[in-house]
């Protein structure tokens, strides 16, 4: 018998310029609605037919999550920024530009837009690329979200403290890229398995045409239930006290 496997899936980078790079997804993955968290990026074009879209996606039963506000960072201005933004966000950890005062204010517009569209956000934050940047504990309650999610896991506003959970992505454009991705998934399922955590498998709307487009599906074949965040945090799994990634 496999062993057990849970998963929370996510695809990021809802926006206009992915609508049909996201519909398509969600066809292929044919998943329940409810298992499929969109994280929708507020501060880009949208239509009046887009809204519409992302309105009929949640009534569907998607839950909708922040996701940053334009997707697209300033310059880097010190030199983990630059690293940064060179090894893992290729410039759109917009968080890593601003103070802790503009993250909170960005944050916080980005909350705001969804109820400006009669849209309804879940209570998960994600920053993109998972970096939430430079925000001392002290200002996580005024954060209008009460999770965010980063590399390390799932960050709790209220009390300050991490689910750490395993991660996995498929967004190789290059093969180094790949190589790489297809190393740290593959520790991340063992890490899973091994403990009994749930896995999270985040999704990028063009996967499917990138290079490790051919292990998305044997991944999430191995899933033996699939949760959404809500889910997750009424389990009650042990949390530690931690910064997260910025």
């Amino acid at each position: 018998m496999p062993d057990a496997l849970s998963a929370l899936v996510s695809i990021h980078d809802v926006m206009p310029e992915t609508r049909e790079q996201v519909t398509a997804m969600l066809s292929r993955l044919q998943l329940a609605p409810e298992h499929v968290t969109l994280l929708v990026v507020p501060g880009r074009d949208w239509s009046r037919d887009d809204i519409a879209w992302l309105r009929d996606l949640q009534q569907a039963g998607h839950p909708l999550a922040g996701h940053g506000w334009s997707h697209r960072c300033q310059p880097p201005v010190s030199l983990y920024h630059r690293l940064h933004s060179l090894l893992l966000s290729r410039r759109v950890a917009e968080h890593l530009s601003f103070s802790a005062e503009g993250i909170v204010r960005l944050v916080q517009d980005c909350h705001d837009w969804f109820a400006l569209h009669q849209l309804t956000p879940s209570r998960l934050y994600v920053p993109p690329a998972w970096a939430l940047g430079a925000l001392p504990a002290g200002d996580y309650s005024r954060l209008p979200f009460r999770y965010v999610e980063t590399l390390s896991g799932v960050l709790d506003t209220g009390s300050g403290k991490t689910l750490a959970l395993p991660l996995v992505g498929f967004e190789a454009d290059r093969p180094w890229r790949a190589w790489f991705l297809s190393c740290f998934n593959r520790y991340c399922l063992g890490r899973a398995k091994a403990q009994g955590r749930p896995l999270r498998i985040g999704l990028h709307p063009y996967d499917l045409d990138l290079l490790l487009a051919r292990s998305i599906a044997p991944m999430l074949e191995q899933v033996t239930a699939f949760l959404d965040y809500d889910d997750l945090l009424s389990a009650r799994l042990p949390l530690k006290s931690s910064n997260p990634v910025r």
